[in-house]
């Protein structure tokens, strides 16, 4: 079978496994500590992992090879992405509030991909938005501890609403690994 010269070639920054991302050792997402204790800590950490996993997959790229494209027609980067998880966790306070959804980030549908353009400025509101949006998510969570609350209008519980961020993050996890691959050859984990 001929190899395409255009695509890079898969590699990996592991020693022991050739294929992982990083040797067990060195991921920051593993920890020697007991498992969590209860529900909401376990989808905290859960949560935690998957956001981790992103950052990772985005680590050491320029702005060009974060704003690429996947395949056409698709308008999905990695870039994309993260505009997008910024965008849903604004979204998501909604469903905890009988408030008016905040504003879109990005304006029209799609626009948080569509805007992912290779300009390093793009990139670094891009993650501050993510990162802002997160804590702003996290914290109006916090106020709602009972996972079986359904504090919003649309009363949906806050243990949905947990699942429902793991599920996001795992999603676009698995596109990351994808994409990543893609822009420099190397493999997920």
């Amino acid at each position: 079978m001929a190899r395409m010269t255009d695509q890079p070639a898969r590699w990996t920054r592991a020693t022991v496994y050739a294929d992982m991302w990083v040797d067990p050792d060195d991921d920051p997402r593993e920890s020697e500590g007991p498992d969590p204790e209860g529900e909401l800590a376990t989808l905290l950490d859960y949560l935690s992992g998957y956001r981790a996993t992103l950052r990772m997959k985005c680590e050491g790229l320029d702005a060009e090879q974060l704003a690429r494209r996947s395949v056409p027609p698709s308008t999905m980067s990695l870039l994309g992405l993260v505009r997008h998880l910024a965008e849903v966790e604004r979204d998501w306070r909604g469903w905890i509030t009988h408030d008016e959804p905040l504003p879109k980030l990005y304006g029209k549908r799609d626009a948080d991909f569509d805007g992912a353009v290779a300009d390093q400025a793009v990139v670094d509101a891009a993650h501050a938005d993510l990162e802002r949006e997160q804590a702003a998510t996290d914290a109006a969570l916090a106020a709602h501890p009972d996972l079986g609350a359904r504090p919003g209008k649309d009363g949906i519980s806050i243990r949905s609403l947990m699942v429902h961020r793991i599920e996001e993050y795992a999603r676009h996890c698995g596109h990351a690994d994808l994409l990543r691959e893609c822009v420099d050859g190397r493999v997920g984990q």
